[in-house]
């Protein structure tokens, strides 16, 4: 093997792992969407008392900052009761659809 291929490969590698490392650090936007229909929908769907929450009702920098700084001040038990790890997937989820991310989306 001739060494641009070596280098190619080596490239190639080095993005899949790269890529894979950061998805899992970033949280599982599939994950998070069965999580956020399972834990949030009952007090956030269409006229619940928490009233109708989407992922297109905030940017991504407002999602971001909701799990970083305000969780402590969500009235509901859910912040208690769920793990970190899908709290960072509901996140993801929530960041991937927002109003102003390339693939704005509902919950569906």
């Amino acid at each position: 093997m001739n060494w641009k291929k070596l280098l190619l490969l080596g490239l190639v590698l080095t993005a899949f792992t790269a890529t894979n490392l950061w998805a899992v650090e970033g949280g599982n936007s599939r994950k998070g969407k069965a999580l956020f229909k399972k834990n949030c929908k009952s007090c956030h769907g269409v006229g619940s008392e928490g009233g109708e929450l989407t992922p297109t009702t905030n940017t991504m920098k407002q999602w971001d900052r909701f799990f970083e700084k305000n969780t402590d001040k969500h009235p509901g038990d859910v912040f208690k009761t769920v793990s970190e790890k899908d709290l960072q997937d509901i996140n993801q989820f929530l960041y991937d659809h927002a109003k102003d991310s390339p693939a704005p989306a509902t919950c569906g």
